[in-house]
């Protein structure tokens, strides 16, 4: 089966193609440059990855995944959220998201143990213009002082997985990809694409 993944992200690209294996083939949508990217309007990570998978999909027979993810932080009001990727502006690294993250806690004088936090990703399935699904994945955790690691990207080096001595950014990509959100949201994808398949 072919998926095309609607996104230019290949950081993520290459982490679908870990998760969901062999039995499928994930295309995004660099094979697809004529494909406009929708402005991420919506207030949930539910409506922005329902976005991108009907925009994806308009005029194709083709199944499209999208995804919308982010990290919630009990202390900030569950921020950065929908806006991760664009915390620190639009045109922001990871680097710069990371620092302003961690400014945030510092100024409201949030203790390393009071950072609850966690990576939400919510994925939605779509072809023809039409959502088939949404299927959703939660990790706990906490933020940690300083980053710390090599691996991943986005907030990686900054969260610690409850039940973990080590940041995202320092599990090797086997272990992560075990336990992440984006693991536990494709592990819901599967049962839905099996349905389709049925």
């Amino acid at each position: 089966m072919d998926l095309l993944l609607a996104t230019r992200n290949q950081h993520k690209t290459r982490e679908f193609r870990e998760l969901l294996g062999r039995n499928l083939e994930v295309i995004d949508l660099s094979a697809f440059p004529k494909i406009p990217s929708p402005e991420e309007s919506g207030r949930t990570f539910e409506e922005n990855a329902t976005l991108k998978a009907i925009a994806g999909s308009q005029d194709r027979h083709l199944l499209v995944i999208a995804d919308d993810s982010g990290l919630e932080v009990d202390a900030l009001d569950g921020a950065p959220g929908i806006y991760s990727a664009r915390y620190a502006g639009k045109t922001a690294s990871d680097v710069e998201n990371v620092g302003k993250l961690l400014r945030e806690l510092s100024v409201r004088d949030i203790p390393v143990e009071k950072r609850s936090a966690r990576f939400r990703c919510v994925i939605a399935l779509a072809r023809e213009g039409k959502r088939l699904g949404i299927f959703e994945g939660v990790v706990e955790g906490n933020i940690v002082d300083s980053p710390r690691g090599k691996g991943g990207f986005g907030y990686d080096p900054v969260f610690q997985p409850t039940g973990f001595e080590q940041t995202f950014a320092e599990m090797r990509p086997e272990l992560k990809n075990k336990i992440s959100h984006r693991a536990h949201a494709i592990a819901a994808l599967r049962e839905g694409l099996r349905d389709i398949e049925n």
